[in-house]
């Protein structure tokens, strides 16, 4: 009896001390934030945690990153590009000409346009690696499995397209942006010593030159190039990706990762550099003082060709070369970076 008492004695306070623990446990492990505030805050992690809203949100910071960085190339790279027989002002090396721009426009002369590049560009790469992580899922085999090259190339064009879409119009304002303060004598004597701001060209544009399409002027050779560049920067850039990656490691380092970029930019841009140029110049075709009149895509390379030679196609190839390094590679490693900020490394396959 006194055995089996004081078996039914233990048994009943074995649970009321692990209840008195419990309690204790609960009152000490109270947390600084209100369980409301911490489920909040974890739910928005997993919100942007997600591949497609993480890319959405790295895309727009690799984009900011990288034209920031080659801001002055960019624009001598507009300025090349939109000049004609007769219109020699920029007819001169790299340097010369970044001198030039220097001597005359200061350090606002190098960012000309770079505000709106990045109002344009943010939302534009965002929505390319958003709209890519979005497309590639209809071909895998399983959630963040890889692609083969061919896939990559088709779903890259495919966010090519969507992201020009979005933001073309910013884009031509960019481009107007560019030139407009540039040393161009035929663009002084029309556009006067006040020169409009992004919102005033916009609804110049509107007003003066078409309505809504005039905002959309010159986008079937810029989706025509920008397709195949997309196209062509994933696929390459994980092919290069890949090569820089040491043996026994999934990812390259930092290093690594910026030789990828700058490898896959320059090949993408190479073989599309045309549809570049015959995008510039359909964004100023109406814009005074500037002299271009194309019909069309094929009376264009016809013009330029008959009266530049084909070299005409490829004007502002050596500095857009020169920036689209730099401009890459800055814009996949701050990508990857971010996303994996963003997702708490928590990624499974690239991209």
């Amino acid at each position: 009896m006194t055995a089996a008492s004081s078996s039914g004695e233990t048994s009943t306070q074995l649970p009321t001390m692990a209840t008195v623990k419990s309690k204790v446990g609960e009152a000490t492990s109270t947390p600084a934030l209100t369980p409301p505030n911490e489920l909040r805050l974890e739910r928005f992690k997993e919100i942007v945690a997600q591949p497609i809203l993480a890319s959405f949100i790295a895309g727009g910071v690799a984009g900011a990153v990288s034209r920031t960085v080659v801001s002055p190339l960019e624009r001598l790279k507009i300025l090349f590009q939109v000049q004609s027989v007769g219109r020699n002002e920029y007819k001169m090396s790299v340097p010369k000409a970044l001198a030039k721009m220097w001597r005359e426009e200061g350090w606002r002369g190098f960012m000309a346009g770079n505000g709106t590049n990045c109002i344009r560009i943010v939302p534009y790469s965002a929505v390319q690696f958003g709209a890519y992580n979005f497309y590639k899922r209809f071909f895998e085999d399983t959630p963040g499995a890889q692609l083969g090259p061919y896939q990559r190339l088709f779903c890259g064009g495919l966010a090519g397209i969507t992201s020009v879409t979005f933001t073309y119009p910013l884009d031509i304002v960019r481009t107007r942006l560019s030139i407009q303060s540039a040393s161009f004598e035929a663009l002084k004597a029309k556009t006067g010593e006040k020169l409009p701001g992004m919102w005033g060209i916009l609804v110049s544009m509107y007003k003066n030159e078409g309505g809504f399409l005039a905002l959309y002027r010159g986008i079937v050779p810029t989706v025509a190039g920008v397709a195949p560049y997309v196209g062509l920067n994933f696929m390459v850039y994980e092919i290069a990706r890949k090569q820089f990656t040491p043996e026994g490691q999934k990812d390259p380092s930092a290093i690594g990762k910026l030789a990828a970029g700058a490898v896959s930019g320059a090949v993408a841009q190479t073989c599309t550099y045309p549809f570049d140029v015959l995008r510039r110049r359909f964004q100023i075709n109406t814009m005074s003082g500037m002299g271009y009149q194309y019909a069309g895509i094929t009376d264009a390379v016809r013009v330029i060709v008959k009266t530049e030679g084909v070299r005409g196609l490829y004007k502002g190839i050596v500095p857009n070369l020169l920036k689209v390094a730099p401009s890459m590679a800055s814009s996949w490693l701050s990508f990857e970076l971010t996303r994996d900020f963003v997702m708490g490394k928590r990624k499974s396959g690239f991209l």
